[in-house]
């Protein structure tokens, strides 16, 4: 048995496109993997992947057994089904779980006893896009090691396809999962809440678990429509969040909880509604769980805030924080290995371990955290937690075009850049640098505690580009100065999403 080599130059409508493998090598990220379907990657390079996965967990010492799962979108339960008839081919048995979010996935591994997963989605990427969250190991996902290891099987067709495969549908799993996500906990009162899902596959879910946990829930744009007519699901895009925080002023609500394409983050506007990003959000969740759990530790990404360092309630609860690589895959490991209680990803990616959660990202789980630490201070409203904290002045998060084939090139030169003028002793913005962070790009710290960063983004042809500082907005805007200078002077790096 065979099956051709995938290519990368096949091209829709031709006879080719029809009967060879079309996979994109750049398809292949750091912690998952991202095509635009019918120009990067078409049914049968789908079919290969799935014929990926089935050898690598073979090479793993795995149980080839699998569950899989799709996200809303026109073409998403095809792309499925041809991946499905890779991994039977490579002897998977696998569980269908039919339409879900990307934590029902995962959760399905442990309900089910399960130990790989397949969750085919784009998460909050333009229509068009699709791609795979996989894991072998819960509650993790894949890393750049395995991810690299299973693009060269599938480049090279190197496939194990020793067939006796198997396909179940599981039934009413929906149910179970969130039923799961309520067990044993209802607020003391009912908090009112605007769920936004931007017409994603979170609305067939959260409404109905934010409001079996005793919530008030709105409804804004829930209804289920994958031309995605407003804007894109994505609750760091600001037009989402803009949208979020007109529908909390217009009902008066508490807070406002805006999910992504496939349900694994969760973004947050306050009851005045003012968006409050989700590092600074994290900074009092773990404010909340410090003090119910003293001395417990924590991590962050390189994009956080510097807050969980420096906090006085922090340090009072004796809470320790790590800060760690960016991407749902490297938090997730991290998470595990050092025990941490939780993670917080300033992208809205948050892991909680037991007793909270299972150790993977789900924007629900986010939800009823935050909401319980509203029910645990029913005095204070959540403008009112935010203007707790520390002022500090931060970005959101700003990508700058860069094509995936040289961005790391560039974020190399970048560390190379900034790396020296901290060995040197040199100063920028004014300001003696203190100290750069180099395990994810390059976090370039000033002796005021105003840093910036810039790293790949591991999802687009982006880079990652934020800025914060604890004195002044000043601050703030010269650090990105900084870092805007040196990019404009790299020819490859485009427009901007956004600047502050």
């Amino acid at each position: 048995m065979s099956f051709p080599k995938p290519r990368a130059d096949l091209k829709p409508n031709t006879a080719d496109f029809e009967r060879l493998p079309l996979v994109k090598p750049t398809g292949f990220r750091e912690y998952d993997a991202r095509w635009l379907f019918g120009e990067e990657l078409n049914l049968m390079g789908a079919q290969a992947v799935g014929l990926g996965i089935a050898t690598l967990l073979g090479e793993l010492g795995k149980p080839r057994e699998i569950v899989v799962a799709h996200d809303y979108r026109s073409y998403s339960a095809s792309i499925k089904m041809a991946l499905v008839s890779g991994l039977m081919a490579g002897g998977c048995k696998v569980k269908d779980l039919g339409m879900a979010v990307t934590p029902m996935a995962y959760f399905a591994q442990f309900a089910l006893d399960v130990p790989a997963v397949a969750m085919v989605t784009a998460s909050h990427n333009d229509n068009g896009w699709t791609g795979i969250k996989m894991g072998a190991d819960r509650p993790l996902t894949f890393g750049p090691d395995l991810m690299n290891r299973l693009k060269e099987i599938v480049l090279d067709a190197a496939f194990d396809m020793n067939g006796g495969g198997s396909l179940e549908t599981i039934e009413g799993f929906a149910e179970t999962y969130m039923a799961d996500l309520v067990e044993g906990k209802k607020l003391k009162r009912p908090i009112k809440v605007v769920a936004a899902c931007g017409n994603g596959t979170a609305g067939a879910f959260a409404p109905e678990v934010l409001r079996r946990l005793g919530a008030e829930v709105i409804e804004l744009d829930c209804e289920l429509d994958h031309s995605f007519p407003r804007y894109n699901p994505n609750p760091e895009d600001m037009e989402m969040l803009h949208a979020l925080a007109a529908a909390v002023k217009e009902h008066g609500a508490e807070v406002g909880m805006g999910f992504d394409g496939d349900g694994d983050r969760c973004g947050i506007v306050d009851n005045e509604g003012e968006e409050i990003f989700a590092d600074k959000v994290g900074v009092m969740i773990v404010r909340d769980l410090s003090a119910l759990h003293k001395d417990a530790l924590f991590v962050a990404d390189v994009k956080s805030t510097g807050l969980y360092m420096t906090d006085p309630v922090l340090i009072g609860n004796g809470a320790k924080t790590d800060y760690w690589m960016t991407g749902h895959s490297h938090m997730k490991r991290r998470v595990t290995e050092i025990g941490a209680l939780a993670g917080f990803e300033k992208s809205g990616h948050y892991f909680f371990n037991p007793p909270v959660g299972r150790g993977y990202d789900d924007g629900l789980v986010s939800a009823i955290a935050i909401l319980e630490m509203m029910d645990r201070a029913p005095d204070k409203t959540m403008a009112d937690l935010k203007r707790a904290l520390p002022r500090t002045w931060g970005s959101p998060t700003m990508s700058p075009f860069c094509p995936d084939e040289i961005k790391y090139d560039v974020v190399k030169r970048a560390v190379g850049h900034f790396s020296k003028v901290h060995a040197d002793g040199g100063s920028l913005a004014g300001q003696k640098v203190k100290d750069v962070v180099t395990v994810n790009g390059i976090r370039i710290v000033l002796e005021d505690g105003t840093w910036g960063l810039v790293r790949a983004s591991s999802n687009k042809p982006e880079l990652v580009v934020v800025v914060e500082s604890p004195t002044s907005e000043e601050a703030m805007r010269a650090i990105f100065a900084e870092i805007d200078g040196f990019l404009a002077q790299q020819p490859e790096v485009g427009e901007y999403n956004q600047k502050i």
